[in-house]
């Protein structure tokens, strides 16, 4: 397993990302598909995630990241919506008149976790490194 490391810790936090257009209108073609892709990369570097797999379809993009523990999922979200969109409505006037109210993404947004290890792996390394106290399923190691 590749781990990250950041100044206090080690990790390995994979997200699987699914959002759409408004409305899922087949938008993302050519030079706007290319941009999204592009400002999408731009925002994933300067929060530092790493963007492991992607897709940029016409109407929705998929994106498999790995993400440093001081960021949430919404938070990730939160941040590569807004700055496409904005910067997609600045750029690209024709895609004003298509979206009326400011809104390029859709409202939500798919998130599934990624990784290797899986709960019968924890539970299995758990059961053999602690003593078992029946009254606690939090065991203190000794």
């Amino acid at each position: 397993m590749e781990y990250r490391t950041g100044s206090h810790t080690k990790y390995k936090i994979e997200y699987h990302f699914v959002w759409v257009t408004k409305y899922r209108y087949p938008i993302l073609r050519g030079d706007l598909a290319e941009r999204v892709r592009d400002l999408v990369r731009q925002t994933c570097e300067y929060f530092e995630i790493q963007i492991l797999r992607g897709v940029v379809s016409q109407d929705h993009v998929h994106i498999l990241v790995s993400a440093p523990p001081s960021i949430s999922p919404s938070d990730i979200m939160r941040r590569v919506k807004g700055r496409t969109s904005r910067k997609i409505f600045e750029e690209f006037p024709h895609v004003r008149r298509r979206y009326w109210g400011r809104h390029f993404w859709a409202r939500g947004y798919f998130c599934v976790t990624a990784g290797e290890l899986t709960r019968a792996m924890i539970d299995e390394y758990l059961s053999h490194h602690f003593e078992r106290n029946p009254n606690d399923g939090f065991e203190v190691e000794r």
